[in-house]
């Protein structure tokens, strides 16, 4: 019997698992625990924010910058 473990998978195949395991985690959010540090943190982020719209950076310039760093 051939047991096949995912660390034997080749870099794509990995790619390929990783982006269908997200998919399918996506499709039912509800079920993906958060946890209470990571909604402390989204709720001082979203204050931060409310509090000081002009900190925020736009989708926009956050690609651009990704963009001229990695030159993509």
């Amino acid at each position: 019997m051939i047991t096949n473990s995912v660390f034997d998978l080749s870099a794509p195949e990995k790619l390929q698992l990783v982006e269908d395991l997200w998919d399918d985690l996506a499709t039912n959010p509800d079920e993906v625990p958060i946890h209470d540090w990571q909604k402390e943190e989204l709720a001082r982020r979203k204050a931060n924010l409310t509090s000081r719209p002009a900190a925020g950076v736009s989708w926009e310039d956050v690609k651009r910058r990704i963009r001229t760093r990695y030159g993509r």
